[in-house]
């Protein structure tokens, strides 16, 4: 079985196609032919060993990838599940040592996998999971009521992005950060206002929310240049454990591998797709053994949607 992955850390030029030894779904588990899985970019970091230490005691290869989307081809015995073989199906993938979503066939739980959105292709579908359930999760963690006020930072991009449509379909006023490029692009996805990205981004909220916002989704790590937007006894989310202690604002740190097994939430994003309250976006397309020039152009930057490795 083709997978890739790389036994050392270091550039994209690390990365190569390798075989791996086929994997078959046991009690509680499916397996799914991929078809596609994208690139993010914590893929990227455990590529250069931002993990390394966690994967210690692991033997090389070391497999990216946090997203699928392929076909059901087997369900072990005994395994409680609606879904089918042949069902196209899309998952999370929480990655360890081979274990990862860029090879052609995976195992996982079953209760992290779910029916891919009929109106998208797989690719699309692909794109969703991790990025959807990490914008999912912080707007769990901040729990904002319909009408209060979240701000986005990082708002072009996929975690951004998803979280501006989750949050408008949650009922909430959205202001977004954009560069002058991208705003058109921003406010397609539903932003109530958008204002200039920059490092005065509290000052730029503050202009149109004087009292500050209820809540804020840091996608673009301003970190403590963004915390001065949020009102007194608010709240912060970031997804890079970043956090502070000011004037009674929660802070939070949203970790998708928590809601690994929370299928119940990834199909739910599933029919938001399917009612078109969420788009999924496509950036390019590479073959497996293309993998080293997706990698390049993610961590070139100025991506806007995702890249995605086909098999």
């Amino acid at each position: 079985m083709r997978a890739v992955g790389f036994f050392e850390f270091g550039g994209p030029e690390v990365l190569q196609v390798i075989d791996l030894p086929e994997t078959h779904a046991e009690a509680g588990q499916v397996r799914i032919r991929v078809n596609a899985a994208t690139v993010n970019p914590t893929d990227t970091s455990l590529r250069k060993g931002t993990r390394a230490e966690s994967l210690r005691n692991i033997p090389p290869p070391y497999v990216p990838g946090m997203d699928v989307a392929g076909v059901i081809d087997e369900i072990g015995p005994g395994t409680a599940t609606d879904l089918a073989v042949g069902d196209k199906v899309m998952a999370m993938v929480v990655n360890s040592g081979s274990h990862g979503g860029y090879r052609e066939s995976i195992v996982l739980p079953a209760d992290c996998v779910v029916a891919a959105p009929s109106v998208v292709t797989l690719i699309e579908a692909a794109t969703l999971p991790m990025n959807g359930l990490t914008a999912r999760q912080s707007l769990d963690q901040l729990a904002l009521r319909p009408g209060q006020t979240l701000a986005v930072t990082g708002a072009a991009g996929c975690y951004g992005g998803y979280v501006i449509q989750l949050a408008k379909s949650d009922g909430l006023r959205v202001i977004a950060d954009a560069s002058g490029a991208d705003q058109e692009l921003v406010r397609s996805m539903g932003a109530d206002i958008v204002v200039p990205r920059g490092d005065d981004i509290a000052a730029q909220i503050r202009k149109v929310a004087p009292e500050g916002v209820d809540g804020l989704a840091d996608g673009s790590f301003q970190s403590g240049l963004a915390v001065a937007a949020v009102r007194d006894g608010g709240g912060f989310v970031s997804v890079r454990s970043w956090s502070g202690n000011e004037r009674g604002i929660t802070f939070h740190k949203t970790s998708v591998r928590d809601y690994n097994h929370r299928a119940d939430l990834l199909n739910r994003l599933r029919q938001q797709v399917e009612v078109g309250q969420i788009s999924l976006r496509v950036a390019a397309i590479f073959p497996a053994d293309k993998a080293v020039e997706a990698h390049r152009r993610l961590e070139a930057k100025g991506t806007r949607g995702r890249l995605v490795i086909v098999f």
